[in-house]
């Protein structure tokens, strides 16, 4: 019984021996193919790092454009004030806003907001509502008789709605439909 046993162990070493040797080979050609662990992670690290710089570059420079477009798209100057008819409009979560308007020249308004002095150019409606606007900044008042809206067209939002001036803030009169029911 000894003699089968060394020889199933005999057996069993030259093929453990023989697989060694068939792995060896195959273990060293994917070394060639693919590369080490380390060298994928550098790789993977200079990537993440150049996209990122990139990113970061594309970024500032996007903010340095926004900054300069929101700062001065053009640099206007402010529009004159002198001899205007001033109209206070308070809105709606505190906001302020004060029309400067010229008899002789209804085609132009300067409006203040949030302490810069704007000049809006007057554009056409269908409904009879007062339009002005600003291209450069992306200001927008629409004025209708029972309220102002001031709106940013670049960012697409309201900027400040329900202003109301004085005449508009007061309640309505009911006196008329009092007397009819007496």
């Amino acid at each position: 019984m000894a003699t089968p046993v060394k020889h199933l162990l005999a057996a069993g070493t030259f093929v453990l021996a023989a697989f060694g040797l068939c792995a060896a080979p195959a273990s060293a050609a994917t070394e060639k193919n693919h590369p080490k662990a380390a060298d994928v992670l550098k790789s993977k690290a200079k990537t993440k790092s150049s996209k990122a710089k990139k990113a970061a570059a594309g970024a500032a420079a996007g903010a340095a454009a926004a900054a300069a477009a929101a700062t001065s798209p053009i640099d206007e100057p402010e529009p004159d004030i002198t001899d205007t008819r001033v109209t206070d409009y308070a809105c709606e979560l505190g906001n302020k806003i004060t029309i400067y308007t010229n008899e002789k020249d209804d085609s132009n308004i300067a409006l203040r907001w949030k302490k810069r002095l704007h000049r809006l150019a007057r554009v056409g409606t269908t409904t009879g509502a007062l339009r002005f606007e600003n291209k450069n900044y992306g200001l927008v008042w629409i004025g209708i008789p029972s309220k102002g809206i001031l709106l940013d067209s670049k960012l697409n939002r309201q900027l400040a709605n329900e202003c109301k001036n004085a005449d508009q803030a007061k309640p309505l009169v009911t006196a008329g439909l009092d007397e009819k029911k007496s």
